[in-house]
């Protein structure tokens, strides 16, 4: 299934992309998508069985707005340098475990919103995702089966990040992670049964129609399960948290000088093969 949300920011309502491509009306049936309904196998069962019914009233998407696919997002955790060819181009060594870190819930926006330039920001940059969505509690996870049966399904993430604040103003990279509009998701939550394998995933991203990023998860140093079972050694996952999985090569750092960091007016687009896409144009904060 495709879950998604639309409408105005802080009001969206909760609604389904069918087989067609109709956007069907969820109100009847949940007051969200999130972790709520996630961890609610009979929730889920009763959307499903309406869609296959073809009883849910049709919305007129034309003029509404996309939203994050997800509410009440509990934490993003945020996995670096997990693709081969983006630990080369950056000159990093490969980790021999996931490096971690964290981005704030108060970054996420929808697909198609506006990304702001930092004030005083003069290298910021694009990195398309593969984001997994936990959709049952998880801790100590024996094996990475066990992990993959906690993930509830996937989505697009655009984990902007700001370059000098991240790596040249001391301390971790959280400062360069968690600017306002930071990390825009969506447009769709695609549930787990519909992606038979997220290590066969393309994604790609262009800057004012170039393409920038056209790599494949097949490329992760650690793959989704294990990305997983790894975190849930160290915190516990619940259903409605994000893990950002990392980005391929073609970011800004990785290019020879002068490098084309982000600027306002610039447009930026992205998308995951079954996942969809997403559209941003910058703007000074």
């Amino acid at each position: 299934m495709k879950l998604l949300r639309v409408g105005p920011a802080g009001a969206e309502r909760p609604a389904l992309l069918d087989q067609d491509g109709v956007l069907r009306d969820l109100s009847a049936l949940t007051p969200d998508i999130d972790g709520t309904l996630l961890a609610d196998p009979a929730a889920l069962d009763r959307i499903r069985e309406a869609a296959e019914a073809g009883t849910l009233p049709a919305l007129d998407a034309d003029d509404l707005r996309t939203g994050p696919p997800l509410a009440g997002i509990g934490k993003i955790v945020c996995i670096g340098l997990n693709y081969h060819d983006h630990a080369t181009e950056t000159g990093a060594a490969i980790p021999s475990e996931p490096i971690l870190f964290m981005k704030a819930p108060d970054t996420v926006v929808g697909p198609d919103d506006t990304v702001l330039v930092p004030r005083g920001s003069l290298k910021t940059d694009w990195e398309v995702e593969l984001a997994v969505v936990i959709g049952r509690e998880l801790r100590y996870a024996a094996s990475p089966e066990e992990a993959l049966a906690a993930v509830a399904g996937y989505t697009v993430a655009h984990d902007v990040s700001e370059r000098a604040f991240q790596i040249e103003r001391g301390g971790q990279w959280d400062k360069g992670k968690n600017c306002e509009t930071f990390n825009p998701l969506g447009p769709w939550l695609v549930t787990a049964d519909d992606v038979p394998d997220p290590q066969a995933l393309a994604l790609r991203l262009w800057v004012n129609g170039d393409l920038k990023q056209d790599g494949t998860t097949a490329d992760q140093i650690f793959p989704v399960a294990e990305v997983v079972r790894y975190l849930s050694q160290f915190m516990t996952l619940y259903p409605g948290d994000v893990i950002n999985t990392g980005t391929p090569a073609g970011v800004a750092l990785g290019r020879p000088e002068p490098k084309p960091y982000l600027r306002a007016g610039d447009v930026v687009e992205l998308e995951i093969d079954g996942l969809g896409r997403q559209r941003q144009v910058l703007k000074d904060a």
